[in-house]
C-alpha cells in the first residue's frame, strides 16, 4: 500500500512460515452456531468456516506487513504511478481443482457476478472500474471517479470463480454443494450445519509459491459446530478438538485448569501480536438525546469503573483502550483523560459536567431541568457474556441517579436494530488493520451516519473528521499514513463517542501436543495455516 514490499523475487518463504514443516494429520477446531451455504461470496445464507482456503484470489496478502499483495493467480501486474488502473497478467499454471486453466474470462465473469450479486462491500468497490480484456492473458481495470490509492489493492483481493461451473447455476442462492475451487483445500464432506471437512489438494498448483511455502500442512481441517462456546471448550478439554483461541481473559485465568493441561499434554500460550485490536466500547448513539450532548458523554465515561471491571472480571489482563487504533503506531497519544483513578474525584467531575448540561439530582434521581424527566436509556447487547460488563456500568450509573437497563437480543434481531441505528447505547466494536483505508470513511463520515447498514454506529458527523477520513487512503508513504491516521484518531477521541473498554496485545492460544507452530509470529498474530503436527520419533 505504501513503501516497498518486504519480500522480493529472491525470497524463498515468508519469515513466519517454516518451509520444512512436515505434511500430514488432521486439525480439528470449533465453530459456533451453524451454516447453510458453501458459497461465502453471495449475500444469502451463513457460510461454513474455512472456505477461504478453497478459492484463490488474484493476489495473496501476507501477515507480516501492513498491506502488501504478492503474485497468485496474477503472475504479474501493471500499475501506473497514480494507481488509476491495474492490469492483471494471468499465471499460465493457475488451475481449478478439476484441472481446467484459470483464464481472463473467469476473472471477467467473477468481476461481473460479484459486482451484481456479491456482498455489499464488493458491489460498492467494483462499481468504480471499467474492465477490458487486453489479450488471452491480460485483463485491465480502469478506475472511475471515487477511486483512491487503495482501490487497486482491493481489486487484488478478488476471488476468481469458475465461469464454466457457475454458468448454469444460480449464484445468489444458498448451496450445500461445494462450488469448484482452486485453493490449497477442497470440501471433502459436510454434515449440514454441524461439520465441514476440508481436504488438502496434493497437486495444488501454487503449493510452492512464496506465500504458500510452509503453509497448509494438515491433510484435513475439520470444523465441528457447537451451540455455544462453553460446550466447545468441554470438547477441547476432552481432546476432541486440537486447538483453541480464547477471547475472554476471565475464562483464560479461571477455567483453564484440567488434567491434560496440568499433565503437560496441552500447551497454553500468550503470544504477543502487533495488530490493532478491536476497539470495544459502550457506543453512544449521538442521534438521540441525551447523547447528542458531549458533556453527557464525557460524564458517563468518568463514572465507569474500568479498574474494578478489569480486576474482578478479567484478572487485570487487559489495558483500557486509549485510541481508535490501539496497540499500533497509528494511535494518537493523547494527554491522559483521567488525571486520577480516585473514584470520588471522578464522580464529582462527572456530576459537574452533567449539571452544566442541565441534569441535576433530585430525590436521588438525575433529572433534566428542561423536562423534569429522569435520565433513562437502554444498553443493547448481542452476547449474553457481555452482560456482566454492562451491569458493572449500570451499577456505577445508578449511584449517580441514572437508570440504565440491559437487553440481550439474538444475533438476527440485534443486527436489524444496529443496521437501522435503533438503539440508545450498545456494547460493540470497530476493527481496523495496520493499513487503514477507505473503510474509515464508512466508519466515521456524515454520509454513512445517515445511511442504514453502515458502520457509523455512533452517528458521528463532523466535517473535519470527514476530511481526515478521506486523507487516510491518499497517503503515499508510511510516515504520511501514520500522521493522517493519528490526526483522525485525535479528533475522534475529542468527540467522546464511546466509553472505552479494553484491548489485548496478546493472543490466548491453547493446543494439544504434538501440534507445533513456527518460531516467528506474524505482526498480525497467530497464522494457523503455518502450523503442523510434529511426527513421533521413528516415523
Amino acid at each position: 500500500m505504501v513503501g516497498a514490499p518486504k519480500y522480493n523475487a529472491n525470497s524463498l518463504h515468508l519469515e513466519y512460515a517454516n518451509p520444512d514443516a512436515p505434511k500430514g494429520g488432521v486439525l480439528k477446531q470449533a465453530a459456533i452456531g451453524t451454516f447453510d451455504t458453501l458459497n461465502p461470496y453471495a449475500i444469502k445464507g451463513k457460510a461454513a468456516q474455512g472456505l477461504n482456503l478453497v478459492t484463490d484470489r488474484l493476489m495473496a496478502r501476507v501477515w507480516d506487513e501492513p498491506f502488501t499483495m504478492y503474485p497468485m493467480i496474477a503472475e504479474s501486474i501493471d500499475v501506473p504511478e497514480d494507481r488509476s488502473s491495474i492490469t492483471f497478467n494471468v499465471n499460465p499454471k493457475a488451475r481449478f481443482h478439476d484441472g481446467s486453466q484459470i483464464t481472463v474470462d473467469d476473472i471477467m465473469f467473477s468481476y461481473q457476478t460479484l459486482m451484481e450479486k456479491g456482498r455489499p462491500n464488493m458491489r460498492r468497490i467494483y462499481q468504480l472500474a471499467d474492465v477490458k480484456i487486453l489479450d488471452e492473458d491480460s485483463i485491465k481495470f480502469s478506475f472511475k471517479e471515487g477511486y483512491d490509492r487503495e482501490t487497486a489493492l482491493i481489486f487484488c483481493l478478488m476471488p476468481v470463480l469458475s465461469k464454466a461451473y457457475w454458468t448454469d447455476k444460480e449464484f445468489d442462492k444458498t448451496t450445500l454443494t461445494a462450488p469448484l475451487g482452486s485453493g490449497p483445500y477442497k470440501v471433502a464432506s459436510i454434515d449440514a450445519g454441524k461439520r465441514i471437512i476440508l481436504e488438502r489438494v496434493p497437486d495444488y498448483w501454487a503449493k510452492d509459491s512464496l506465500t504458500n511455502k510452509g503453509h497448509h500442512n494438515f491433510d484435513k481441517i475439520i470444523y465441528d459446530y457447537f451451540r455455544d462456546d462453553t460446550v466447545a471448550f468441554e470438547s477441547f478439554k476432552a481432546g476432541d478438538l486440537h486447538l483453541r483461541r480464547e477471547w475472554d481473559a476471565g475464562n483464560w485465568n479461571s477455567t483453564y485448569d484440567f488434567p491434560a493441561l496440568n499433565e503437560g499434554k496441552v500447551i497454553k500460550e500468550e503470544i504477543k501480536h502487533g495488530r490493532p485490536d478491536r476497539v470495544r466500547g459502550f457506543i453512544y448513539n449521538t442521534r438521540r438525546a441525551p447523547f447528542d450532548d458531549i458533556r453527557v458523554r464525557q460524564a458517563l465515561a468518568l463514572f465507569f469503573d474500568f479498574e474494578w471491571m478489569n480486576k474482578n472480571l478479567f484478572y487485570g489482563e487487559y489495558s483500557q483502550i486509549n485510541s481508535f487504533y490501539p496497540n499500533t503506531d497509528l494511535a494518537y497519544t493523547a494527554p491522559q483523560i483521567r488525571k486520577t483513578n480516585n473514584r470520588r474525584i471522578l464522580m464529582r467531575e462527572g456530576d459537574a459536567l452533567l449539571k452544566k448540561a442541565g441534569w441535576i439530582v433530585k430525590d436521588g434521581k438525575r433529572i433534566s431541568t428542561k423536562t423534569g424527566e429522569q435520565m433513562k436509556f437502554q444498553i443493547l447487547l448481542d452476547d449474553p457474556s457481555n452482560e456482566k460488563i454492562a451491569l458493572s456500568l449500570t451499577r456505577s450509573l445508578q449511584k449517580m441517579g441514572i437508570e440504565a437497563n440491559v437487553r440481550v437480543l439474538d444475533t438476527a434481531a440485534y443486527r436489524g436494530r444496529m443496521s437501522d441505528y435503533d438503539f440508545d447505547m450498545t456494547l460493540y466494536f470497530w476493527t481496523s488493520t495496520l493499513s487503514p483505508g477507505t473503510e474509515q470513511y464508512l466508519f466515521w463520515s456524515c454520509e454513512s451516519a445517515n445511511q442504514p447498514s453502515r458502520w457509523n454506529y455512533a452517528g458521528i458527523c463532523d466535517p473535519e473528521i470527514d476530511a481526515l477520513a478521506k486523507s487516510v487512503p491518499t497517503a503515499k508513504t508510511r510516515a504520511e499514513l501514520v500522521q493522517n491516521t493519528q490526526s483522525l484518531d485525535r479528533k475522534l477521541q475529542e468527540g467522546h463517542y464511546m466509553i472505552p473498554l479494553y484491548y489485548n496485545p496478546k493472543d490466548f492460544i491453547a493446543y494439544w501436543k504434538p501440534y507445533k507452530r513456527p518460531e516467528n509470529t506474524a505482526i498480525y498474530g497467530v497464522v494457523t495455516e503455518t502450523w503442523w503436527i510434529e511426527p513421533e520419533k521413528g516415523q
